[in-house]
């Protein structure tokens, strides 16, 4: 199931109360550490990212998104802040109900304000949202990712000289998760094709951390 762009949001209407919380992970085409955080240009010019989230707490109203995954894919076609601005996919979980789908929408599209809200202003092409099989595994410093034939994306953290503890960037400048330390990692596999878009990125950056968004 699958649709090509997400409703309008009512200027009249005011956005609900939400919080959502869980894990979160990405993978990307630059080499580590990604200076997209630090606001710098990209590697190779453009940064193709496949950010993940695993919901495992939630208050949207009265809707429960508890154990439900979403991923996007964007492409920044320059430095991630001053443009060219994104093209946007959005994954969204198959289980999830129509009602789920659409809070899951409204609050990863920016509709119902919080991050995402300020986020959107760097949005263009929104290519699709598609509801999709989304399988998601957390073990140790592991994370993982697939998406049926679209998507297969693996990273792990790097080892520090402390083998007990996880190397960190501490107060980046940007990121998907604002106010978060990131864990270092490397990707050992991260292959895409999809909507025009196809890459084998294995081997680059990533990074992990719980995620806490709200719509204050």
């Amino acid at each position: 199931m699958s649709s090509s762009a997400t409703s309008q949001p009512d200027p009249n209407l005011s956005s609900p109360s939400w919080k959502i919380e869980g894990d979160y992970f990405e993978g990307c085409n630059c080499d580590i550490i990604c200076p997209c955080i630090f606001m710098a240009d990209p590697d190779e010019g453009f940064c193709d990212v496949i950010p993940a989230w695993h919901i495992n707490r939630r208050n949207f109203t009265n809707i429960g998104l508890d154990d439900l995954n979403v991923v996007a894919f964007f492409h920044t076609p320059g430095n991630m802040l001053t443009g060219p601005k994104w093209k946007v996919v959005m994954y969204i979980d198959q289980r999830a109900t129509a009602e789920q789908l659409d809070a899951i929408t409204k609050i990863f599209s920016g509709q119902s304000g919080g991050f995402f809200g300020a986020a959107k202003n760097l949005f263009g092409e929104i290519l699709g949202i598609k509801q999709s099989p989304i399988e998601f595994g957390v073990e140790g410093k592991r994370r993982w990712l697939r998406i049926d034939d679209s998507l297969e994306l693996d990273i792990e953290g790097i080892k520090g000289a402390d083998q007990n503890r996880e190397a960190l960037i501490t107060n980046p400048a940007f990121s998907a998760v604002p106010n978060s330390d990131l864990v270092v990692a490397r990707s050992t596999k991260n292959v895409y094709n999809d909507f025009g878009f196809k890459w084998n990125n294995s081997g680059k950056n990533g990074f992990y951390c719980k995620f806490k968004y709200s719509s204050s």
